[in-house]
């Protein structure tokens, strides 16, 4: 990727943040208008990525049952997908693995699979009735993923859910973004932001609006342009077994999901561990024991590596919109969710920072504010 000198023409957007946030609001503001001059500045290959250490689900289940408008922003979002990844995949020319065949969580004690069940009541409700679910006993579940271990007694299932591989999301991003003319900066480290009278300066750079979408390091840098986003970092760890033939997993979960190479990803751990985003054995061990016990074939399977990443959580886990109230132009997005509200961060998201958003979105987008946290 070709590097940007510092010190060019006012740029009118500044993006800090290559991630998977970054890149989708950097590709909705460049369709939506072309010949606007966008910078993005990436962090290094060494920094916390979330965007390369996730899941890859787009999922539906379990986001905002206690916060309307979260549920409803991830249900859109969700909606949105089958459109957005056959015109990102066109211009980019890169296959993003993208699947809507529905989700399964498996439940290995009925009082889980009574919560899930009061969870997805919930999302239901703040939904209208838009999310759509079914809670399975053992032998439903049996008939929708074969295999499955004694100990789980049944399972939640909505035709809402997917999942897609997000180092392939992340890399068309970034390909779509530069042939529409998004400049790219990686390694570009930015420690402080200097207001100017007229725009905002960053690592030698000077745009007219700025938007910082740099995961953990937003809260550090939101307080000089008197943001709060308050993050913390929440630990997953994840596990890869070898290739097997395909199909062995019907359905993607957040316990279990087979890619489009045959690889089976193994997860959902969340650690409170700062910044350490290592390996443990005793977390994969946990992790691999679960796994066994919904699907026990997995047990003749080898393990080839694994890895864990940080997630960017609001105190909530529901995303922060925060536009800075005493500087115009500099703007904040928080978000763990950044599969699944791609498309939506590439589309209402980048009309709101545009100032042309309908009333539906708005008050979705308005309503996760940091005015919802105490300060």
């Amino acid at each position: 990727m070709k590097p940007v000198k510092p010190l060019s023409p006012a740029y009118d957007w500044i993006i800090v943040g290559g991630g998977l946030v970054g890149a989708s609001i950097a590709y909705g503001l460049i369709q939506k208008q072309p010949q606007s001059r966008i910078l993005v500045l990436d962090g290094s290959d060494t920094d916390y990525r979330a965007s390369v250490g996730n899941f890859g689900l787009i999922w539906v289940q379990g986001k905002g049952h206690n916060f309307p408008a979260y549920a409803n922003w991830s249900l859109q979002g969700a909606d949105l997908w089958p459109q957005f990844a056959q015109q990102l995949s066109f211009q980019s020319q890169i296959d993003l693995g993208y699947q809507r065949q529905g989700g399964l969580e498996f439940a290995l004690s009925q009082s889980h699979l009574n919560t899930l069940s009061e969870e997805m009541a919930a999302i239901a409700d703040h939904t209208q009735g838009a999310f759509h679910y079914n809670v399975l006993n053992r032998e439903a579940a049996l008939a929708l993923q074969p295999g499955l271990g004694e100990a789980v007694v049944g399972a939640i299932y909505s035709p809402q859910d997917g999942q897609v591989n997000p180092l392939y999301l992340l890399l068309a991003l970034q390909k779509a973004s530069q042939l529409c003319g998004v400049d790219y900066q990686s390694s570009c480290r930015v420690d402080t932001i200097e207001v100017l009278g007229h725009g905002f300066k960053a690592a030698g750079f000077v745009g007219k609006k700025i938007l910082l979408c740099a995961g953990l390091d937003n809260q550090r840098l939101g307080k000089q342009l008197a943001m709060h986003l308050p993050v913390r970092p929440v630990k997953g760890q994840i596990l890869i077994t070898e290739r097997t033939d395909l199909g062995m997993l019907n359905y993607a979960s957040p316990q279990l999901l087979q890619t489009a190479e045959g690889t089976i990803q193994v997860g959902g751990s969340y650690e409170h561990m700062g910044l350490d985003d290592r390996s443990s054995l005793d977390i994969m061990s946990s992790i691999a024991e679960e796994a066994v016990a919904v699907l026990p074939n997995l047990s003749n399977l080898k393990l080839v590596r694994s890895w864990g990443a940080l997630r960017v959580m609001s105190p909530d886990g529901a995303p922060i919109y925060q536009q800075s109230q005493q500087y115009k132009g500099a703007f904040g997005v928080c978000c763990h969710s950044g599969v699944t509200l791609a498309a939506a961060h590439a589309g209402p998201l980048s009309n709101w920072l545009l100032n042309s958003l309908n009333e539906d979105p708005l008050d979705l987008i308005e309503a996760m504010s940091n005015e919802r946290f105490s300060i």
